[in-house]
C-alpha cells in the first residue's frame, strides 16, 4: 500500500486539488444569494471529499481489473442508458437522469469512461497491427453508435458527441492507416460544411420537423451559432449575455463576487454550465488565462504518464480522457465565445454536478492506476488474462 501511494504523481493531485479550490470559490459566488441554489458549494465540497475517495480507490486497484471485465462494464452502462429512457428524470430538456434515494445519477457522463475501456481493450488486443476498415474500424464505430444514438433519443446532443471525439482519438493512435484517416477527416469535413449549408438553406423546414419531434429548442441552441442576426430574443438570450459578460471582465476582472452580470442573474446556469462566464466576468483574461493553464498542465501530466506506460492499454486509456477532458473545455468555453453551439456539456472539476465530477476523478484515478501498476511485471499480476488485453513488458 505505502509503495503503491509513493509512485502516485503527487504534481497531479496537487493540480485537482487547486482546481477544487476554485471550483467551490466560483460556484459560491455564483450562488451565495441564490435561494434554490444556495448549497450548491456545500454540496461540491462534499462531492470533492467522495471524488478523491474514488480516486484514490481507483489508483489502488489494478487498472487492469476492470479492462478484465469491460465487456461487462459496457454492457451494464448500456442497460442504465435504457433504463435511464423509461424511468428517467427530465432536466434543462434532457431525459438523462436516475434517482435512487435521492441521489441522481447521469449514466450518459459515466458511459464516457466506460466507452474509454472498451475501446482502449479493443486496440490493445490488436497488438499494433494496421486497422483494417471493415475488419476493425466499422465494428469500433458500430460499439460507439449505439451509446450516441441511446443518448441522443435523451436529447443530450453534448454528452453523444464525446463518444464520438474519444473514438476517432482512440483510432488515430489505434495505428489507423493515413489513407483511412485521410478519407475520415474528409468525410467529417464535408459531413460539417453540407450539415451547415442545409441547415441555413432549409432552416424552416427543419425548424418544423423539429417541432414535430419536440426538439424545436435545438433550434434555439444552433441559431445563435449560424444565423444570430435572425435568432429569435429568447434563443440569443443567454450567449449574447455570456459574451457581454466575458468582455466586461477586460483584463483583471470586475472583481470575485462583484461580477454585474454574474450577480444580476442576466446568465443562466452559472453555477453549473456557465461557470466559465463568472471566472472571465470576475477575474477577467488573467484568471481565464489561469484556469487555461491549470488544465494545460493537468493534461502534460497525463500525456507523461502515457509515454512512461510500458504497455498496451495505458496510452490508449489516457488518450482516450485526454481527448474526453479536451473536447469539454473547448466546447463549453467555446460556446460562449461563439465558436461553438450550445450544449449542455459541463466545464471539467469546475461546473457544479456530482456524477461529472465522480466521474472525473475516477479517470484521474484509473490514470494513477496505471502509473502504480505498469511497473509491475505483467507475470506478476493476479489477473491471469492480463496479458491477453495489454501485452507483456516486452511489447
Amino acid at each position: 500500500m505505502i509503495a503503491k501511494l509513493k509512485r502516485i504523481d503527487w504534481p497531479l493531485f496537487a493540480i485537482l486539488l487547486v482546481l477544487m479550490g476554485t471550483s467551490l470559490i466560483v460556484i459560491y459566488s455564483a450562488t451565495h444569494s441564490s435561494a434554490k441554489f444556495g448549497d450548491s458549494t456545500s454540496k461540491m465540497a462534499m462531492y470533492y471529499a467522495l471524488g478523491f475517495i474514488v480516486f484514490f480507490v481507483m489508483a489502488l486497484v489494478d487498472y487492469r481489473f476492470w479492462l478484465k471485465y469491460s465487456l461487462y462494464i459496457y454492457i451494464g452502462g448500456l442497460a442504465l442508458l435504457l433504463l435511464v429512457m423509461i424511468v428517467g428524470q427530465t432536466l434543462n430538456n434532457a431525459q438523462g437522469w436516475l434517482n435512487f434515494g435521492g441521489v441522481s445519477l447521469q449514466p450518459a457522463e459515466l458511459f464516457k469512461m466506460v466507452l474509454i475501456m472498451f475501446l482502449s481493450v479493443m486496440l490493445a488486443n490488436k497488438n499494433k497491427l494496421k486497422l483494417g476498415f471493415w475488419r476493425d474500424i466499422i465494428p469500433l464505430l458500430g460499439i460507439t453508435f449505439v451509446p450516441f444514438a441511446l443518448v441522443m433519443v435523451q436529447n443530450d446532443l453534448g454528452n453523444a458527441l464525446s463518444y464520438l471525439i474519444i473514438t476517432m482519438a482512440l483510432l488515430w493512435i489505434g495505428n489507423m492507416k493515413y489513407t483511412q484517416a485521410a478519407l475520415v477527416t474528409a468525410l467529417a469535413i464535408l459531413l460539417i460544411v453540407v450539415g451547415i449549408h442545409s441547415y441555413v438553406a432549409y432552416h424552416d423546414n427543419i425548424e418544423k420537423y423539429l417541432v414535430d419531434i419536440n426538439r424545436e429548442h435545438w433550434m434555439e441552441r444552433i441559431d445563435p451559432w449560424l444565423m444570430p442576426d435572425e435568432a429569435t430574443a429568447k434563443a440569443v438570450y443567454h450567449t449574447r449575455n455570456a459574451k457581454l459578460a466575458i468582455a466586461s471582465g477586460g483584463l483583471s476582472g470586475e472583481g470575485y463576487m462583484k461580477g454585474s452580470s454574474v450577480q444580476a442573474d442576466r446568465v443562466p446556469l452559472t453555477y453549473s454550465d456557465s461557470i466559465f462566464v463568472v471566472v472571465a466576468e470576475e477575474f477577467g483574461f488573467i484568471g481565464a488565462a489561469v484556469l487555461l493553464l491549470l488544465y494545460f498542465t493537468l493534461i502534460h501530466r497525463l500525456v507523461l504518464v502515457s509515454l512512461e506506460c510500458r504497455e498496451r492499454a495505458g496510452p490508449y486509456l489516457i488518450i482516450g480522457i485526454v481527448a474526453m477532458l479536451l473536447y469539454q473545455i473547448f466546447e463549453n468555453i467555446g460556446m460562449f465565445i461563439g465558436l461553438m453551439p450550445l450544449t449542455g456539456i459541463t466545464l471539467p472539476f469546475i461546473s457544479f454536478g456530482g456524477t461529472s465530477l465522480l466521474m472525473n476523478m475516477a479517470c484521474m484515478g484509473l490514470v494513477m492506476s496505471i502509473r502504480i501498476h505498469n511497473q509491475v511485471d505483467t507475470d506478476e499480476l493476479p489477473l491471469a488474462v492480463a496479458d491477453r488485453y495489454v501485452g507483456s513488458k516486452a511489447t
